[in-house]
């Protein structure tokens, strides 16, 4: 069987590279650099933890909104319902789902965000 390089490995290790290059280039492209290296980390970070997060997003969508559905159709009917206004800061279970929402995606975004 043929093995080769999943994909975060790929990203993590062209991340690296290009880390390792950085103090040899001028401060633009240093700079540069660094934003290419944080990119594929965040790329990365997606590839590995983004499914148990939507996964976990979707599962509080189903509760918070008492049906089934798919992630995006989902998030789509919380988005009109707050839109409308027929839920707010005090429906029951939003802010919890909200917030374990957006910690899910800090851990890809900004993993070193300070959160406490």
């Amino acid at each position: 069987m043929i093995t080769h390089p999943r994909t975060e490995e790929l990203t993590e290790a062209v991340a690296r590279w290009v880390d390792s290059i950085r103090p040899q280039l001028g401060p633009r492209e240093a700079f540069l650099a660094r934003v290419a290296a944080n990119v594929l980390g965040v790329v990365g970070r997606e590839l590995t933890l983004g499914p148990a997060a939507q996964a976990a997003a979707t599962d509080r969508l189903i509760v918070l909104l008492d049906h089934g559905g798919g992630y995006a159709e989902l998030n789509s009917e919380l988005c009109q319902r707050l839109r409308e206004g027929t839920m707010d800061a005090t429906t029951p279970g939003l802010l919890a789902a909200l917030k374990a929402n957006v910690l899910d995606q800090l851990a890809i975004d900004q993993p070193n965000y300070r959160h406490e």
